[in-house]
């Protein structure tokens, strides 16, 4: 069965550009490269993964590139470009020539307008990114998810993927808002889920397993087990868990599940996706 971690980050630690790194986030004011994630790797029988971008510039898709072509394990690059640019269909067409960039992201999540999705070139951006061949991953909040939803449905031939579960209240409890929205998402064929960033959402120092189990059924319910994925959200994770503790949820909530199964979840699904060998 291979494995794939489908959602994860490098960085060189940069204080400028990280600013978004806070205070009581210390454990990650340092580099991240994959020689440091290859041990998480081997040590958890992960095959490979998915690199995507924290930075929105076309330098950290370019430095993200750069880690997969020095890396195997890197399957592939998820990276960032201007949706709203005028000239998107060339920068596009441009960054088609590289095989290990699979898509792109723009964090939504920092945008102040919970409709910025909706904007008219942003919308322009995605309509072309089905004609080159690239995935789209969907980060936002519970309270962008209607813009989303909106989204999804406009462009019936694009793949997306939402991130981290759309990063659901659990240190809150809130579900049932949410709930409602990823059920609408799981209805759309073209769109995927990441199971990812779970420990984030919950109490970084006191989570218990028994906290997420909720939030798993209703994606697992709303995707079915052909659209779900395993991603680590490494090294952003370590803010509340070890890799290993990571990996350790999503073996112990689909132990229940088939040998089929469990290998669509935490590989199959993800090289689908993304159209990785």
């Amino acid at each position: 069965m291979k494995v794939i971690d489908s959602h994860q980050h490098f960085w060189e630690y940069d204080p400028v550009r990280d600013s978004w790194i806070s205070d009581d986030m210390a454990v990650l004011k340092r580099d991240f490269m994959p020689i440091d994630l290859a041990v998480e790797l081997k040590a958890n029988k992960i095959d490979g993964c998915i690199a995507v971008q924290a930075d929105q510039s076309d330098k950290e898709t370019m430095f993200l590139l750069q880690q997969a072509e020095k890396n195997d394990l890197v399957k592939g690059v998820v990276g960032w470009v201007d949706l709203q640019a005028v000239d998107i269909e060339n920068q596009l067409k441009n960054y088609s020539k590289y095989k290990k960039l699979l898509g792109f992201r723009h964090i939504v999540q920092g945008e102040p307008d919970p409709d910025f999705m909706l904007g008219t070139k942003f919308q322009n951006g995605l309509a072309q990114l089905h004609r080159y061949g690239f995935t789209y991953d969907i980060l936002v909040y519970p309270s962008q998810l209607q813009a989303a939803i909106e989204t999804v449905k406009r462009h019936p031939q694009q793949k997306f993927v939402i991130d981290h579960m759309a990063k659901p209240a659990i240190k809150a409890g809130e579900i049932e808002e949410w709930k409602a929205c990823m059920k609408v998402l799981g209805s759309y064929a073209n769109v995927w889920c990441k199971v990812s960033g779970l420990v984030t959402e919950a109490d970084w120092s006191s989570w218990k397993y028994e906290d997420l189990v909720s939030y798993l059924d209703v994606v697992v319910l709303a995707f079915g087990m052909d659209r779900v994925m395993y991603g680590s959200d490494w090294p952003v994770c370590l803010l509340a868990a070890e890799y290993s503790e990571v990996r350790g949820i999503v073996d112990r909530y689909f132990n229940k599940y088939s040998k089929t199964e469990k290998g669509k979840f935490f590989g199959l699904n993800a090289m689908e996706f993304y159209g990785i060998d």
